[in-house]
């Protein structure tokens, strides 16, 4: 690579001062030649184009149109992609690495607030703080301090789903609490869950010894309706399920019956379809709380997507290693 090699912007444009700011811009700046003002929303554009032809990094995030092959011909001195968001699925395509461009992702840096999130419904839930609220607005009177038998977070077993980022950061965070988690993660082995310091459970036994069971596994044809009815039916009565991953991870279906039933409590900040037609019975059921996807970066959150990137940038310019890079291996049973 040059001294300072060419980048180029391919993102939804809005997103660029949101997730560069003037200081991490700074930063990115000082290992690599990149114009904010140009940002590739097309590929076609003809300034595009003129650009992309001497790019070496190209610095991508949500909106990215896809690398295909005919965009890689286009771009001959390409060498490396560094995604400024989580999954890379819905633009990188195979002949990305075929020829040999690396490829990072800040999805490691997304998964902090997805894990803080979820820690926070995980504690919240253990209180019945969410269920308690709505009835004291029903109510429109409070019924007075009292010990209320069946609520709290002293010994609670939280169930894992996936050992994802997003999942071992949350194990991470729980360690200061007087909670019990356990995991399942059919990759991981007994050795690796003693090393985060949890249990290992075939995903039945997990579903049926939790109280708070929160799903943390990327969506592939094997996960899809990784919770359906007989699953949603293992887990104990007053039970929480929360979501965070991607909705079609749940049936949503079943779901709804177990709510209507009132047997189960639903905190869902992603569900299938996204987003929810109006008419979802998930906006009205009691059980039911839903969050508009925003468990993950949002607002100064969005920063460190760009520190992570400029970061990764240093690394290329000083001929190191991307901390970051993702294998087309990982693709299958990764987000």
């Amino acid at each position: 690579m040059t001294p300072r090699p060419q980048a180029l912007f391919a993102m939804t444009p809005e997103h660029v001062p949101q997730v560069f700011p003037p200081e991490v811009l700074a930063r990115l700046r000082e290992s690599v030649e990149i114009d904010p003002a140009l940002v590739a929303g097309d590929f076609t554009d003809p300034r595009v184009r003129q650009v992309l032809a001497r790019t070496e990094i190209l610095v991508t995030g949500w909106g990215c149109p896809r690398l295909d092959a005919a965009v890689l011909d286009a771009a001959p001195a390409l060498r490396a992609v560094l995604h400024s968001a989580g999954s890379v699925k819905g633009f990188a395509t195979p002949e990305v690495w075929r020829r040999g461009i690396a490829v990072s992702t800040a999805a490691a840096a997304n998964a902090l607030p997805v894990a803080e999130y979820t820690l926070a419904m995980i504690l919240l839930a253990g209180k019945d703080v969410l269920a308690a609220r709505e009835r004291l607005r029903a109510a429109r009177t409070s019924p007075g301090w009292g010990v209320v038998p069946g609520i709290g977070n002293h010994g609670r077993r939280v169930g894992v789903v996936g050992a994802s980022r997003i999942g071992r950061r949350v194990l991470e965070l729980l360690r200061p609490f007087d909670l019990r988690p356990a995991l399942t993660d059919p990759y991981v082995d007994e050795a690796t869950a003693a090393a985060l310091g949890v249990p290992l459970l075939p995903l039945d036994d997990l579903l049926r010894t939790s109280d708070i069971v929160t799903v943390h596994a990327p969506e592939t044809p094997e996960t899809h309706h990784l919770i359906g009815r007989r699953e949603l039916s293992l887990m104990p009565d007053g039970a929480v399920l929360i979501n965070t991953a991607r909705g079609a991870l749940v049936d949503h279906d079943a779901l709804v019956d177990e709510l209507r039933a009132g047997r189960l409590t639903a905190i869902l900040d992603v569900t299938d379809p996204e987003p929810l037609p109006a008419d979802s019975p998930l906006y009205d059921l009691p059980g039911a709380f839903v969050t508009p996807h925003l468990a993950g970066s949002q607002g100064n959150e969005l920063a460190r997507l760009g520190r992570t990137v400029a970061e990764e940038a240093e690394r290329l310019a000083a001929g190191g290693r991307l901390a970051y890079a993702v294998e087309p291996a990982e693709l299958e049973r990764t987000a």
